[in-house]
């Protein structure tokens, strides 16, 4: 695979694995991407897909025992300098360096990511003094501008405040703030929406968008939620139990998607507009990752299963510009393909 010119993060065939009774977990299992400079991508899949582990395994937070990173590569390019982030040790001086100042991480509950007894400013001001040769005044001065570029109204009573004393709005708000403290280069953002409502939920994305264009970072945004997906990435990656199954632009995803689970994920979503049909639940379940198909791992509960998706995991095929899928009915000469693309269509 030969470097994007303006790839920011390759992850490369990446490997998580978490030593479990009754047998290995793959979580992760041959993952591969790229998150380009300044732009978004979308991370989509059920719940115990592997999005977070990814996420982790990127922020050098993966659990060691029982989790450890069994093969591949995260590559993280600075100017003309290459970090294999799999070759540091997550406590080491340089993966500390770069954790946090320059990729950052908003996780899905602000309540359990924020110390209780310390104040808000205060663990922002930390997080300054710990990258940037600041002093404290000058760091919380700094902290104050986050947390007025983030909405926090009175920004200078709300940082010498509790999480307890913020709405879930402002904590998420606050996380936000935190993580663009030091200007990262990406951002992860790990179901930062999850536990607000529906109206706290618009102003947080709105606000990320915003943030993204002015310090110019990049976002992985991980989420379930197809309808954030469209709202917010540029490019977009399905992954299914441990292993990402389609990946393309998001207008690609959303208009033409290719493999069977995406369909099917596309296929639950209500519509405004044909408010009348039927939602087409996708049948079955997930299966155990301690005893993982030895093909496909979709074909369980795929509409479209063949033999040989029984025993031959697939490859990511490409399927269109910029598109892939890993999926057997991109095989060429199979007629099958045509009859699926005309049935979505």
């Amino acid at each position: 695979m030969t470097q994007s010119s303006s790839a920011l993060l390759e992850v490369r065939d990446l490997e998580v694995h978490f030593a479990m009774e009754g047998g290995v977990v793959r979580a992760v299992d041959g993952v591969t991407y790229t998150i380009e400079a300044e732009k978004t991508l979308g991370v989509v899949g059920e719940s115990g897909c592997g999005k977070t582990v990814t996420a982790l395994a990127i922020m050098g937070l993966v659990q060691s025992p029982p989790g450890r990173i069994a093969g591949g590569q995260i590559l993280y390019h600075q100017g003309d300098k290459t970090t294999d982030l799999c070759k540091l040790s997550s406590r080491g001086r340089e993966m500390r360096a770069i954790r946090g100042n320059e990729i950052a991480m908003i996780f899905q509950e602000p309540m359990t990511s924020l110390n209780p007894v310390l104040t808000i400013g205060f663990q922002i001001v930390e997080a300054i003094t710990l990258h940037q040769k600041l002093r404290k005044r000058e760091a919380k001065k700094q902290a104050i501008e986050m947390l007025r570029a983030v909405g926090i109204p009175l920004p200078e009573q709300r940082v010498d405040e509790y999480p307890h004393q913020l709405s879930g709005g402002m904590r998420q708000r606050a996380m936000i703030a935190m993580a663009l403290s030091c200007n990262p280069s990406l951002l992860i953002a790990d179901e930062p929406t999850t536990a607000l409502d529906v109206t706290i939920q618009a102003q947080v994305l709105e606000l990320m968008n915003a943030l993204r264009r002015e310090f110019k970072a990049a976002i992985q945004f991980i989420t379930h939620d197809l309808g954030v997906i469209a709202g917010m990435a540029d490019d977009v990656a399905v992954m299914y139990l441990g292993r990402i199954v389609e990946a393309a632009p998001v207008r690609e995803i959303f208009h033409t998607p290719k493999h069977p689970y995406t369909q099917g994920l596309m296929r639950s979503i209500p519509s405004l507009t044909r408010s009348k049909e039927r939602l087409v639940p996708i049948e079955g379940v997930v299966p155990d990752p301690r005893d993982a198909p030895a093909g496909c791992g979709f074909e369980p509960r795929c509409p479209h299963s063949m033999e040989m998706c029984k025993t031959t995991m697939p490859p990511l095929l490409d399927v269109g510009p910029q598109h892939t899928a890993a999926c057997w009915l991109y095989q060429p000469d199979r007629a099958l393909i045509r009859r699926t693309i005309r049935e979505w269509e």
